[in-house]
């Protein structure tokens, strides 16, 4: 993949908040046949689900690269505040690549499967190029309402447990990156194992 994935950056609108889903009814409700994608990070674990009923070649696409371990060693390389942090990009496991954060991918593309869900704060959706049909391994997780994203990006899971750790990543002192955007971590942010496991198992 040539150019960087990214996302569109606006002024962030007012914070939405997670649903947990951890216990009693809540919990009840959700598919317990369905897969969950547990982040363990260098500032705590987060949890999600992921939508297939949505977005089915996308959550099959995450699901395979996180049981190779693709993104295990890599770190959220783009944190915009108020609006998402960004990983998925294997050239970050090498902090000597620095430069090229956010060039990386799996080596494919796979096709847009835009859907109806809302990018609100805990949605996981994948990046692009700016172009249809260039997502790989690059995915964003929204720090807040962004409708703007609505119908133009591949929105496929949420997250259930982790709010906390979401809004002090997305708190992460950040710089300007070559482009002069603000959103380069001035300290590594990494995704040290990511795991698929069975929703009934949590």
């Amino acid at each position: 993949m040539s150019t960087s994935n990214t996302t569109e950056s606006k002024e962030a609108p007012k914070l939405e908040g997670i649903g947990t889903r951890s216990s009693g009814a809540e919990r009840d409700a959700r598919n317990l046949d369905t897969d969950l994608v547990v982040f363990k990070t260098t500032a705590g674990d987060m949890v999600a689900e992921l939508w297939p009923d949505v977005a089915p070649k996308t959550v099959q696409n995450f699901k395979n690269l996180a049981k190779q371990g693709f993104f295990d060693g890599t770190t959220f390389h783009r944190i915009v505040k108020g609006f998402m942090i960004q990983g998925g990009d294997p050239l970050t496991k090498d902090p000597a690549n620095e430069d090229r954060y956010g060039q990386g991918g799996p080596g494919y593309t796979i096709k847009d499967e835009v859907n109806l869900r809302k990018h609100v704060r805990g949605v996981l959706s994948m990046a692009h190029s700016g172009r249809p049909n260039t997502a790989g391994s690059q995915f964003f997780i929204c720090l807040a309402d962004a409708s703007y994203l609505d119908k133009k990006y591949t929105a496929f899971g949420k997250l259930i447990k982790g709010e906390d750790v979401l809004l002090r990543i997305g708190e992460t002192p950040v710089g300007a990156t070559a482009r002069g955007e603000n959103s380069r971590p001035l300290s590594r942010v990494g995704i040290e194992t990511m795991r698929i496991v069975a929703a009934a198992s949590l």
